[in-house]
């Protein structure tokens, strides 16, 4: 199977950094019926944590969120980046945003299992649409590696 990328929404909330709050908050969702893509949480200030979320269908997460009582971030957007493992995908991957000029503000990746990886890549708001076109995706859409290297 071939790699894909996609434009994604994601929201962060800032949660207390206690036992068990992850757990309520992604509990929450999954008893609302919500799918996450990717989830992501660090230390954000004293005794708090920021929860990075990537909903399937932005409408039903925030609707579920607003029913937690999960104050959301202003909708945002970055990749979802997954395909075949093999060395240096990540890297190609990068290259073509460094080859744009285009600063990575983060980036998690991960082996899958079954030779797979997968992970999420952000760009900052304004960089996003150069960097869609820099990975020849659109939004909603998915593009192969092959088709990417053939493009750029």
């Amino acid at each position: 199977m071939p790699d894909e990328i996609r434009v994604i929404d994601y929201y962060y909330a800032t949660v207390p950094d206690k036992p068990g709050e992850a757990a309520r908050v992604l509990s929450a969702l999954h008893q609302a019926g919500v799918n996450l893509l990717g989830v992501s949480a660090f230390p954000h200030g004293l005794r708090r944590s920021q929860l990075d979320l990537i909903p399937q269908d932005s409408a039903a997460f925030a609707k579920a969120a607003k029913g937690a009582g999960l104050q959301l971030s202003k909708k945002k957007s970055g990749f979802l980046i997954q395909g075949e493992d093999r060395p240096g995908v990540i890297a190609e991957i990068t290259s073509k945003l460094a080859d744009a000029h285009i600063n990575i503000t983060s980036v998690q990746t991960f082996c899958a299992g079954s030779g797979r990886y997968g992970g999420m890549l952000w760009v900052k708001a304004a960089d996003l649409r150069k960097a869609a076109k820099a990975l020849a995706v659109g939004a909603g859409t998915s593009r192969s590696a092959s088709e990417l290297a053939t493009r750029l």
